[in-house]
């Protein structure tokens, strides 16, 4: 009996447990499907005065310390005595020239981290939009690009997207501090300026399209396949069906067009550039690929955005949406299969400059 009594009790409060867990649970599910995600807007300015100053705290003793916050004191109160001339001076300002206040140059911070399938263009989306409805092209976007290349009509949405702060005249700045290949250059071209890590990887202009086939295997265990279509060219290329020479012509001939559009899209974007000597597939390092027009500078973007600070006020703009656990470890085996495949890939393709 006392046994029984034991057990009704662990029963009962593992199914009070249960219920409070698929409540709460259920609740999560909602506000997950209601949160559309959000922007968030880190200063860079002060993040980066943020670690100057832990720096100093660590390696200053204490009277270097005193000394330190007197000079900020006393160079905090000149800045309040310039402000408030400038205030004056404007205050008794007649002309509308004069009464307006010139801004600070701003300068919006983005960040792309392309895959095969260029994901991350969902959040880029929405950075733009939420930067176009405040920048002027007295401002300046930074892209912070990193992608071996994908997709073509998803890396092709992603430059439609850097596009539309070109069309807005707003100065757009493409820093590549590892890789902006095939796609990912697609994506750079679109920049009035290219900045490159010396050791930066810079090009690939060239369209690859390979699949296995296991046409003879099925033959050998006597297993029939069976593809009808409408169309001569519906499909070309297969994987399990007999492929003819008329299909890989097709395919070829497919893979040149779209190489083709490649070429005028970068040339109608650099059109210093002597397109048929780059668009070969090749890669080169940041410092070849200057000397064939491919980037205009190199330069890390660390460096580049360091020297903006002292004339312009610097904000990293970032697209965030909230993940449960299960999305978050789906994303990692996701992600963990993906830099697999591609590995794979690029070995199968030849390509001796990724491991």
């Amino acid at each position: 009996m006392e046994y029984g009594l034991f057990l009704a009790k662990a029963v009962t409060f593992v199914v009070v447990v249960a219920i409070i867990v698929g409540i709460v649970s259920n609740l999560g599910q909602r506000q997950r499907k209601g949160d559309k995600g959000h922007i968030e807007v880190l200063p860079l300015n002060e993040f980066s005065e943020q670690m100057h100053e832990a720096v100093k705290e660590a390696v200053l003793d204490e009277h270097q310390q005193k000394a330190e916050r007197k000079k900020q004191k006393q160079e905090e109160k000149e800045k309040q005595k310039q402000q408030k001339k400038a205030a004056a001076s404007k205050k008794d300002s007649d002309t509308d020239s004069e009464d307006k206040e010139e801004q600070r140059k701003r300068v919006f911070v983005l960040n792309f981290d392309g895959d095969i399938q260029a994901s991350a263009v969902s959040q880029l989306r929405q950075c733009i939009t939420a930067v176009l409805a405040e920048a002027s092209d007295k401002d300046e976007v930074v892209v912070k690009l990193q992608s071996p290349g994908g997709a073509v009509h998803s890396y092709g949405l992603a430059a439609s997207q850097l596009d539309r702060i070109r069309k807005k005249s707003i100065p757009l700045t493409i820093c590549v501090d590892q890789v902006a290949a095939s796609g990912g250059y697609m994506m750079a071209c679109v920049g009035d300026r290219i900045l490159s890590a010396p050791f930066a990887m810079i090009g690939s202009i060239g369209v690859i399209g390979q699949l296995p086939n296991f046409n003879k295997l099925l033959k050998k265990h006597d297993v029939e396949f069976e593809q009808h279509t409408a169309g001569d060219f519906k499909r070309t290329l297969t994987m399990l069906g007999e492929n003819t020479d008329e299909d890989r012509q097709k395919f070829r001939q497919d893979l040149e067009e779209i190489h083709q559009q490649f070429k005028a899209y970068v040339a109608e974007r650099r059109p210093s550039l002597d397109i048929e000597q780059v668009a070969t597939g090749e890669v080169w390092l940041g410092s070849r690929a200057q000397e064939l027009g491919l980037v205009d500078d190199v330069l890390t973007s660390d460096e580049y955005l360091t020297g903006q600070m002292t004339d312009a006020d610097l904000f990293e703009v970032s697209f965030v949406q909230k993940k449960n656990i299960q999305e978050k470890l789906g994303l990692a085996a996701e992600q963990g299969v993906e830099r697999g495949l591609l590995r794979w890939w690029q070995k199968l393709s030849g390509n001796r400059f990724y491991s």
